[in-house]
């Protein structure tokens, strides 16, 4: 089940909120998500569900047993952190390394492995890392392990971020599972944001995706730099607005139930350096690594070349989090890459060049490393990458008129100019101005209940009528 669905829109989210207010006890209302969540979880695929509830029940018990047994819970940690791993590798990685070792074999003539493609369970990549950094923050005394395996299993599987995110810690909604604020206005400012990002998902993304999709589709050899270009850009946007759209969508999502979610982005395409991307994209992520992994390594309290290391650790398993692919290994090697030659000195000199020229580097990098990310395989990759900068033989511009319409033109603007905060300040301007002018608020209230009437309207006609993309993130 996905939010952008008539299913999710008229029936499942109505009953979910009608049996929260129902339930007027926070441990009751706990069970109830809990149980939501399984049915929303199991409705692509009730086999996966029991991988999913397996992982729950493995860290409920690790986590007891790291506060029962004080002597052995480095023992038990390193257990639990080698148990999750195993389970997201057996599901994520097994069919890379073995296509990977055959491709190698096959050099000597060697027989290769031939077992049945293991099918990769939705949402595994964030359901595991939350059940890790719960168990860690156990060991670690942040919070206290939490006995209660229903409240656990809420935790982990709170639908609206089970499936691609925000990765959230324990720690930073430990209390919100037994106080918390169901109410109207919550489920006001919920639907607010749900909107946005449906709105940003429906009619952004999935409009920049048949842009993308369509040119990544062709040969490389075929495209012309104008046309490789306008595919890489147009797929930068909409991975952007795909993946902030759902963020947006769990958030309000969270707000509705009385949850308050921490924010996963914040406008990184503008950016001045590799370095502040990574704290403007999501930052969820991000900050997991850092605390998890990064700061473990040693950080940067250390000499440079172990720095580097641990730089380029982390976005070693930064890129191969993403996907069970060389692609998204050299994405992220790429972007350690360039955090290292930031942290080299590079970084100085980046700061004494005008704005313009710093967003200009930033934009640069991260849209080449896109590619690789949006590319099948390495060798479409760079041969994508070619034909940005490289005019071939024989091509033609001809297919990009099909594209060249007035709606086409206009999403791009609203993209671009909606991945700045230009709108946000607009909006806090009209909030604050309001507060002392009665008109301007009900005129501001008017607006953004009618913003939420066409949003709702427009989806409803756009899945009526069979308009369907699936989150970027679901194959994380």
């Amino acid at each position: 089940m996905v939010f952008s669905s008539l299913v999710f829109l008229y029936i499942f989210l109505p009953f979910v909120l009608i049996g929260l207010s129902i339930c007027r006890k926070t441990n009751y209302q706990n069970a109830f998500l809990f149980l939501a969540s399984v049915l929303f979880y199991s409705w692509g695929g009730p086999k996966f569900a029991i991988v999913f509830l397996c992982s729950i029940l493995l860290n409920w018990f690790l986590g007891i047993a790291i506060e029962k047994w004080e002597n052995q819970k480095k023992s038990i940690l390193a257990a639990s952190i080698i148990l999750n791993l195993s389970i997201l590798i057996l599901y994520k990685y097994t069919n890379f390394f073995i296509d990977n070792w055959n491709a190698f074999v096959s050099i000597f003539n060697c027989n290769p492995i031939t077992i049945e493609k293991i099918a990769l369970p939705i949402g595994i990549s964030f359901y595991t890392f939350q059940g890790v950094s719960y168990v860690i923050d156990v060991y670690r005394k942040t919070v206290p392990a939490q006995r209660n395996l229903i409240t656990l299993g809420a935790y982990i599987s709170l639908f609206p971020q089970l499936i691609a995110g925000p990765i959230i810690r324990y720690n930073e909604i430990q209390s919100q599972f037994t106080e918390r604020k169901f109410s109207f206005d919550n489920i006001y400012k919920g639907i607010k944001r749900f909107l946005l990002g449906l709105a940003r998902k429906v009619f952004i993304a999935n409009q920049l995706a048949i842009i993308a999709d369509a040119i990544f589709a062709r040969s490389p050899e075929t495209l012309s730099p104008l046309a490789a270009w306008i595919g890489i850009l147009c797929y930068t946007l909409q991975i952007y607005y795909d993946f902030a759209g759902y963020s947006d969508m769990a958030i309000g999502l969270g707000k509705m139930f009385g949850f308050t979610f921490p924010e996963n982005f914040n406008f990184p395409y503008i950016s001045k350096s590799i370095k502040e991307f990574w704290r403007r994209w999501h930052i969820t992520l991000s900050s997991w690594f850092k605390d998890y992994l990064y700061i473990p390594l040693g950080g940067n309290r250390c000499s440079k070349r172990r720095l580097y290391f641990n730089l380029y650790v982390v976005f070693f398993c930064t890129g191969f989090w993403h996907g069970a692919s060389w692609n998204f290994i050299v994405w992220g090697l790429l972007h350690g890459t360039f955090l290292v030659i930031e942290r080299s000195g590079f970084g100085e000199k980046l700061e004494k060049l005008f704005p313009f020229l710093q967003h200009l580097y930033t934009l640069l990098i991260v849209i080449i490393a896109w590619v690789f990310f949006r590319a099948e395989n390495l060798e479409l990759a760079l041969q994508y990458i070619c034909s940005m900068f490289i005019p071939h033989t024989n091509t033609t511009n001809s297919f990009l008129y099909e594209f060249a319409t007035a709606y086409n033109y206009l999403i791009g603007i609203i993209a671009i100019v909606c991945a700045t905060p230009f709108i946000a300040k607009v909006n806090d301007w009209f909030k604050l101005k309001s507060q002392s002018n009665l008109c301007l608020q009900i005129t501001r209230n008017a607006a953004i209940i009618i913003f939420m009437i066409v949003i709702m309207i427009l989806t409803t006609n756009h899945l009526i009528n069979g308009g369907y993309n699936p989150f970027i993130y679901f194959r994380f």
